[in-house]
């Protein structure tokens, strides 16, 4: 369920990453290498390493001058070049896998790519409106029952009528709804957690578009008849609340 192709909900790129990597240079007839720097020698500042001489193989690349390479790490290093530049790899997870986004000239203008890629919770993006279409219409009534009643319903999520508009809206608490997050929170695990909203009532088709946008930290999950339809999910027929 956490894979992008199965949650139609999730947007953008996930687990964004930067690495410093090399630009080497070696042979005349030769197209330059990334490689990252030897763990060894992950200390070593960009200007410490920039237009300097490197051995390097095929896992990553050490610095040589001024510098003492031991034997079984120069014993896998076959070739020498010069690092002509440092670059800040960005990468991130899409549809088809790990992804490159883009290079920087510095850490600081990867973390800054970074931050306005990603969707931070708590701030923006997190509200979605959806058609009312994917759910059945006991779903509906079993929302707009919660949403009439005076007292929090104690669910992890809390439901709002629209007003003038025949939507429903759930306010989802505590995303994402994993395993690991909501231990944090006092819950055992998500199938214990989801076996409790059962009992409660909710059922599994309801539960499974709240857990999809939960994973992908929507805070606010609006169901409007005059909302687009999301592809992905199922579709309703209203008349016999059938897929």
């Amino acid at each position: 369920m956490d894979a992008f192709n199965s949650n139609p909900f999730l947007r953008g790129y996930q687990q964004l990453s930067i690495t410093r990597l090399l630009l080497i240079t070696f042979e005349d007839d030769c197209p330059p290498v990334y490689r990252p720097l030897h763990r060894s020698q992950a200390h070593l500042y960009d200007h410490e390493v920039q237009r300097f001489p490197c051995t390097f193989c095929e896992e990553f690349a050490l610095i040589t001058e001024g510098h003492h390479i031991p034997d079984r790490l120069q014993s896998r290093c076959t070739t020498d070049g010069i690092v002509r530049q440092v670059v800040y790899e960005i990468r991130g997870q899409d549809f088809e896998g790990s992804t490159h986004i883009g290079d920087a000239h510095s850490l600081h203008e990867a973390e800054e790519v970074v931050r306005r890629l990603r969707f931070d919770t708590g701030f923006f993006s997190l509200c979605w409106e959806i058609s009312t279409a994917h759910l059945p219409d006991a779903d509906l009534q079993f929302l707009q029952h919660l949403a009439n009643t005076s007292r929090p319903c104690g669910l992890m999520f809390e439901v709002f009528a629209v007003p003038g508009t025949g939507g429903i809206g759930c306010k989802l608490i505590g995303t994402p709804w994993t395993s690991q997050n909501l231990a944090w929170i006092g819950e055992i695990s998500i199938d214990v957690f989801r076996e409790g909203l059962f009992k409660a009532g909710v059922s599994e088709t309801l539960f499974r578009v709240l857990h999809l946008a939960a994973l992908a930290d929507v805070r606010v999950l609006i169901f409007d008849p005059l909302a687009k339809v999301l592809e992905g999910l199922p579709v309703f027929d209203k008349a016999s609340s059938t897929v």
